[in-house]
């Protein structure tokens, strides 16, 4: 069983490159672990919206670009509420 396509192992190392790669993309200064759950949880949460908007993606690149993605908002929204 995997998450969005790809598995559980492959979930992490992709969701720590979309994280540091959305680190490097906002200027945050998070660290690796923060890295790695940004990206999953930006997938994860947008994967969901895509999905109730009747968009749904599979695969290793996709989970990438979507974690990217939503890594992106994540940070985005974290820095709004500090403000």
């Amino acid at each position: 069983m995997g998450v969005n396509g790809v598995g559980w192992i492959a979930a992490i190392i992709i969701g720590g490159f979309a994280g540091w790669m959305a680190e490097m993309f906002m200027k945050s200064n998070t660290g690796l672990f923060m890295n790695i759950i940004l990206g999953i949880l930006g997938a994860v949460v947008l994967n969901a919206i895509l999905s109730f908007a009747g968009m749904g993606f599979t695969g290793w690149l996709a989970y990438l670009v979507i974690g990217f993605i939503g890594a992106c908002l994540l940070i985005a929204v974290g820095r709004a509420v500090r403000r």
